[in-house]
């Protein structure tokens, strides 16, 4: 079974997103509030990473570029979200793909099928 790290900060979001994959087949695992990004993904070893744009009170890209920097997380798939459209910054900054909110369920099992597919 696929495992998927959703790190977003709507915990509506979060519990929308768990029954989705679940129905999906694919295992999710969520951080919380004070997590730090790699090291969950070191920990659980997703798939892929659902990566918000703005988590927290963190910036997302600012967590992508500690992804693609350290050696244990570079190769990592992460999808970027966000209900801006920063489709080209998140993925000059190395997202491997981009989802506009709000999304369609199929679209977003789409995208994270492809990028487990060529993990």
């Amino acid at each position: 079974m696929s495992k998927i790290l959703l790190a977003e900060d709507d915990v509506t979001m979060v519990g929308l997103l768990k029954t989705l994959l679940k129905m999906e087949g694919l295992e999710t695992v969520s951080i919380k509030l004070n997590d730090d990004v790699v090291a969950v993904i070191k920990r659980e070893k997703p798939d892929v990473v659902l990566l918000d744009v703005h988590l927290f009170n963190k910036n997302g890209l600012e967590i992508l570029d500690e992804i693609r920097s350290d050696k244990g997380t570079a190769s990592v798939p992460v999808v970027m979200a966000s209900g801006l459209n920063v489709k080209e910054d998140c993925l000059r900054r190395g997202a491997n793909a981009f989802l506009l909110k709000p999304f369609m369920p199929d679209d977003l099992i789409n995208l994270l099928r492809q990028n487990i597919n060529s993990a």
